[in-house]
């Protein structure tokens, strides 16, 4: 079964976990191919300027496929070294290919989102949270580590104290506590989980795409490069801004006390 569906909605795409029956469980082999391409292609369209992702069902993915770790199949069969290079195919491509993913990524989490499943929805530029939704990273709890880069994500998103307390204990945050810590934005009734972050989408793709897509890579590269080296990246993008057709209609929208029409160019 293909694992993400998707819905275009003007300039939004809508993706959806579809794999309700698991739990939108993750990864099977194939996995790291389909956001690959998926990415790939939003990448390559400027038409598309915001990406929404959640679950279907009643999860948004409760992570990896416990039955397949037990019985030492699929991604964790073979030798070690055939296991890391499963990981390095299967998992980090899967965050990799999120990670690079250069329209904001709104994730809308509607149940539980465990293991990978957490760190997926945390590789959201803008996370909401159902107040159904719960996240959990308990790697430790089933003997192994966090081997889809989130012990250098989670700490970005709560601090390291607060990731620390999460991966050691197994601890599971409910939805208010997962926003008190910073790990989503907001929380909101189940059934308005989608208008909102549809909502969320819409102010996004209203921006002009170019500058949009060029402020989320000076956002991504702010969390290691030196404020020497942002300043450098921002006057070399902000030269290109300036010199589209957006920015003058972004000005003459401001000036005229109207809603800008970006069209990419």
């Amino acid at each position: 079964m293909t694992l993400i569906r998707t819905e275009r909605r003007g300039a939004i795409e809508l993706w959806t976990l579809d794999r309700p029956d698991r739990l939108n469980a993750l990864p099977d082999l194939e996995d790291g191919e389909a956001f690959a391409a998926a990415c790939e292609r939003v990448n390559a369209d400027l038409s598309v300027r915001c990406v929404v992702l959640t679950g279907a069902g009643r999860a948004f993915s409760a992570g990896g496929d416990l039955k397949a770790m037990r019985e030492r199949r699929d991604l964790f069969e073979g030798s070690g070294a055939e296991i890391r290079e499963r990981y390095r195919r299967v998992v980090h491509r899967i965050v990799r290919s999120l990670y690079g993913l250069e329209v904001p990524l709104v994730s809308a989490v509607n149940g539980p989102a465990m293991g990978l499943g957490c760190d997926i929805a945390g590789l959201g530029d803008i996370r909401i949270a159902s107040e159904t939704a719960s996240f959990g990273v308990p790697f430790l709890k089933l003997g192994i580590l966090p081997g889809d880069g989130g012990a250098w994500l989670m700490p970005r998103n709560v601090g390291y104290a607060r990731a620390a307390e999460m991966l050691f204990t197994s601890r599971v945050l409910d939805a208010q506590t997962a926003m008190e810590w910073g790990l989503v934005s907001r929380v909101v009734a189940p059934e308005r989980l989608m208008d909102e972050a549809m909502a969320i989408a819409g102010d996004i793709a209203a921006q002009a795409p170019h500058a949009l897509r060029m402020t989320k890579a000076l956002l991504r590269q702010g969390r290691d490069a030196t404020f020497d080296q942002i300043l450098e990246m921002t006057a070399a993008m902000q030269a290109l801004a300036h010199l589209t057709e957006d920015h003058l209609e972004g000005v003459s929208a401001s000036l005229e006390k109207r809603r800008g029409t970006f069209e990419g160019r």
